[in-house]
């Protein structure tokens, strides 16, 4: 490693759905965190580890802020993001090419001031020349210091060596603290859960209630295959046949698909057994949250 070595923590913050976990995986070059085009797909804090030559950048992901619905579970992932902010030595506050909406502004007045703060305008290839950026940037320039403002499209692939170089510049000099070949702070198990979570959510879209949760009830690897048992946790008995469909197609589709993202990550064979369990009330029972890790 270098002699001028950086390595530091950068948190990823915005609204709900504005793109940041897409971010984040595009910057590993890895499907790690889980998305969908539903809002608040992410849940946890999650750290995605990027190693270069002369830098370690420790990327944490967050929920999204969330104001409607504040049940025990969204009061706990609105901790969530405001610790982050505290603890991280850089932010990313990423938004959609567009006005500020009421849900950007909110996490707006959350960024901190004694850091430095970089705006990252996703999705800019939707709007042509990046001179189209200029307005809204001086806009932006009004409302809080950011430390620089980096347009890039996560999804595109688009000026993320860009924004790597800026942050960058912000890091402090020190070894780095994870391995080079560490990717995250999760285990597998974790991992298992939260790819089963994401099909429910793309499978099933509007018609599946956000209150959804998945629990790995045993997780074992015998030479070069995962044998994983989950249970998905539905809010009511009605949710049930929803997510199983029928004669079990859906829940078969579920399985089958987070089955094969999770054989691309791993590097193995895996053996999933999914089933559906009713915990009514889950998401404002802290105790329940507890045990499903929130």
């Amino acid at each position: 490693m270098t002699t001028n070595f950086k390595c530091g923590t950068v948190a990823i913050v915005g609204r709900p759905n504005v793109g940041k976990s897409t971010l984040l995986n595009h910057i590993l070059g890895l499907k790690l965190a889980i998305t969908s085009r539903k809002a608040q797909t992410t849940r946890h804090r999650l750290l995605g580890i990027h190693t270069t030559a002369d830098t370690q950048f420790i990327f944490v992901d967050t929920p999204g802020f969330q104001q409607k619905h504040l049940n025990a579970l969204n009061k706990s992932l609105n901790k969530t993001v405001t610790q982050v902010l505290n603890e991280v030595d850089v932010v990313l506050f990423v938004i959609e090419p567009m006005k500020l909406g009421q849900a950007d502004e909110i996490v707006l007045k959350l960024l901190p001031k004694n850091k430095p703060v970089i705006l990252v305008v996703n999705k800019a290839d939707l709007m042509g020349d990046k001179n189209n950026l200029l307005p809204l940037i001086q806009d932006f320039d009004l409302l809080h210091p950011f430390s620089s403002i980096v347009p890039v499209s996560a999804k595109k692939n688009l000026y993320i060596d860009d924004l790597l170089e800026a942050v960058r510049a912000h890091l402090p000099e020190q070894a780095a603290i994870y391995g080079e070949d560490e990717l995250t702070d999760k285990n597998e198990r974790f991992l298992a859960a939260e790819m089963i979570r994401e099909k429910i959510f793309r499978l099933l879209g509007d018609e599946i209630p956000y209150s959804i949760a998945v629990e790995i009830e045993k997780f074992e690897t015998v030479n070069n295959l995962r044998r994983i048992f989950a249970a998905i946790i539905v809010d009511k008995d009605s949710q049930k046949p929803m997510i199983i469909g029928k004669r079990g197609d859906k829940l078969k589709q579920i399985s089958t698909e987070a089955r094969q993202d999770m054989e691309k990550l791993f590097g193995s064979k895996v053996y999933l057994e999914t089933w559906v369990k009713v915990k009514g009330g889950w998401a404002d029972n802290e105790r329940a949250l507890k045990s499903l890790g929130y």
